[in-house]
């Protein structure tokens, strides 16, 4: 049973200045670049909280972490964040482009706080292993701060969606907050604070099962952090955006794999190791993946120094993934880097998007680009909730959730 909860929490506040000068992209897809320039944009923008800046004068007590939780108490004390006064829901729509197609489509949920559960319990479903690196950070920032800044995404299934027509009745008169992104992607956000309303979609959502699409290294920071302290209430409970999986505007996106730092690589010998055909042009790599293949594993490789496009086809086993194909006979199988390599990204590295990889191979900057079909939700629904995880980096979730947008301060 998923147990889903209104709350209060903080927002910014209007002399805090402009919503888009204050939000960011998620923590783990904020870059040096990006950090800086969003550091730039206001003194009160939340990077400061959630990947705030390091110096090589940090001590145990002064550091990034306790200077993100001295940000958190100022930021309330004077007025730039203030808690909201009756509990809510919010109403949360994504307005976007797709990468590589153009389509543009609305994708709508709702933030509220769920229950932190147990995988055990059978309610909320991971698709993804974690690190224990990023958890370990994740865990220094929420002891210290004793907030989330940023929404776990969770889907669940509605086929019928009774639950996004509640939303469209909630966001029917003006947003509190617009944003658009770096992405061109337009965030809107409604309060749900009609009791009623709010009931109905509590019991809605009551059946459901949960599956985490992004943030399980913050999902089980939280729950580790529930099982460490008990005497907090408001432990047990972390934020979350929570969006239909069988909604048309849920997208998932492909996460190409590029491959440097060989030794004396021979592009040629892939070619016959792994059985690579010529497949021509990049148009005609999308023909081949427009053309029917559910019973075949077609995955794109460029290679440096060789113009066209090759194609690794090979017949699919049931249930096979692409991105596992990829890892276990290509990666692995071809060229041998194993699962610990690729985890600790010494070979492989990722890329949204099919020409900004392609330019990584022509341009020198890498030496192989695997062009990889996105993963459908189906299959990460089967996956997940049969108990399987994928292998990292399997899933690309777009847009990502605004971080920001309500915080949500442990009070008890």
């Amino acid at each position: 049973m998923a147990r889903i909860f209104p709350f209060q929490p903080y927002r910014y506040a209007a002399q805090a200045g402009p919503l888009e000068t204050l939000v960011t992209q998620p923590y783990d897809k904020i870059t040096p670049q990006m950090q800086s320039r969003y550091l730039g944009l206001s003194p009160y923008n939340v990077v400061r909280i959630i990947l705030g800046e390091r110096f090589p004068a940090d001590t145990e007590t002064d550091n990034v972490y306790s200077r993100a939780a001295a940000h958190l108490a100022d930021w309330i004390a004077r007025g730039v964040l203030v808690r909201e006064t009756e509990p809510s829901l919010y109403a949360y729509f994504q307005e976007f482009s797709v990468p590589d197609t153009g389509e543009r489509l609305l994708r709508k949920g709702f933030i509220g706080l769920g229950a932190v559960e147990d995988y055990s319990e059978g309610v909320v479903h991971r698709h993804e292993q974690t690190l224990s690196g990023p958890k370990k950070d994740r865990r220094e920032l929420l002891q210290h701060t004793r907030a989330q800044c940023e929404q776990i995404f969770m889907l669940y299934p509605d086929p019928a969606g009774e639950i996004d027509r509640l939303l469209e009745e909630a966001a029917s008169g003006a947003p509190l907050g617009t944003v658009e992104d770096e992405y061109q992607a337009v965030h809107r956000v409604w309060r749900i604070s009609d009791p009623e309303r709010m009931v109905a979609i509590q019991r809605l959502m009551g059946a459901k099962k949960l599956l985490i699409a992004d943030g399980h290294h913050r999902y089980e920071t939280a729950l580790a952090f529930r099982q460490e302290n008990p005497q907090l209430e408001d432990a047990g409970k972390v934020t979350m955006t929570f969006v239909n999986m069988h909604s048309p505007g849920l997208r998932i996106l492909a996460t190409h794999r590029l491959v440097s730092g060989l030794a004396s690589f021979d592009p040629r010998n892939l070619i016959a190791r792994a059985g690579l055909t010529p497949a021509g042009g990049l148009s005609a790599l999308r023909d081949a993946w427009a053309r029917p293949h559910a019973d075949r594993v077609r995955i794109g490789v460029a290679l440096a120094g060789l113009e066209p496009l090759y194609l690794c086809d090979i017949p699919r086993a049931a249930g096979a993934l692409d991105v596992r194909v990829l890892h276990e006979q290509l990666l692995s199988g071809a060229l041998g880097i194993d699962e610990a390599a690729v985890r600790d990204e010494k070979h492989t590295r990722y890329m949204r998007g099919v020409e900004p990889a392609l330019a990584e191979v022509r341009n020198g900057n890498a030496q192989i680009a695997f062009l990889l079909e996105p993963t459908s939700i189906e299959d990460v629904a089967r996956i997940a909730f049969s108990g399987g995880v994928m292998p990292q980096k399997s899933t690309d979730f777009y847009p990502k959730l605004l971080s920001g947008l309500t915080i949500y301060k442990f009070e008890r």
